[in-house]
């Protein structure tokens, strides 16, 4: 039972993740009240075991029908990587209990910005090339990537968030880069978990291969159905994370 519990969780994460990001607001709540006795590092290596595929695979597809500029995107990535790994790090010795508190309210602006700005990534029309591009998108790698090894809810969806709003992306092609940026942040976590001993082999390979299969139905429904959907999925996930971040922070 507990194996399909979290394998049908694996599955809707990796569905909802390959357009907007948000898989970890399932999988890890899934993992953590299936496991309540576990310890939370083991349960979050279990997570991102499953979930890099997910992101791998999400990645492949879209680069096959959307534009990728990798000149611009493979340093991003790497850059995401490192200051992941260094948020990794500095979570062993800060505790982030204090972003607890201000991420719904971070989340809360993401959302009235992106409700207010109607046209705000229905088209694609970025607003660097060259270097500047390419130094702009290592910034937000290095910035959510530091996030997500530090923290981590709704990194795939600041990493949208910000590809539309600072670099000028429409939210398909911006959800196709962030694809590639979060697996670069899902490895450098997924690295530090296995060197520590975190991670449930027998569960992360099983939840793996059903997060692949909500991967690749989530963007064939991304890519046929354009920038507009994906736009209202995007809100969508950004208002349940909120509900999900801010009872976290609040309740008793």
């Amino acid at each position: 039972m507990e194996m399909l519990v979290v394998t049908l969780a694996s599955l809707f994460a990796g569905f909802v993740d390959s357009m907007v990001g948000g898989g970890g607001l399932i999988l890890v709540p899934a993992l953590l009240s299936t496991f309540p006795n576990a310890h939370p590092a083991t349960l979050f290596g279990t997570n991102k075991g499953a979930s890099v595929w997910g992101t791998g695979m999400a990645t492949w597809q879209y680069s096959r029908r959307v534009t990728m500029h990798w000149n611009v995107m493979l340093p991003a990535a790497a850059a995401g990587f490192i200051a992941s790994l260094a948020g990794a790090w500095l979570v062993t010795l800060v505790s982030p209990e204090y972003l607890r508190k201000t991420l719904p309210a971070i989340l809360l602006l993401v959302l009235g910005y992106t409700l207010a700005k109607k046209e705000l990534g229905r088209h694609h029309a970025p607003r660097f090339n060259g270097r500047m591009e390419a130094a702009m998108a290592c910034c937000i790698g290095a910035v959510i990537g530091f996030y997500d090894g530090f923290f981590g809810p709704g990194t795939g969806s600041f990493f949208v968030f910000c590809l539309v709003r600072f670099l000028g992306y429409d939210f398909l092609h911006a959800s196709a880069a962030a694809k590639l940026l979060n697996t670069a942040t899902n490895i450098s976590a997924l690295a530090l978990f296995i060197a520590k001993g975190h991670i449930w082999w027998h569960f992360a390979l099983v939840m793996a291969v059903a997060n692949v299969v909500g991967s690749l139905a989530g963007t064939h429904m991304a890519l046929k159905h354009g920038t507009g959907f994906v736009r209202w999925v995007f809100i969508a996930v950004v208002s349940a994370l909120i509900c999900k971040t801010g009872f976290d922070a609040f309740r008793l």
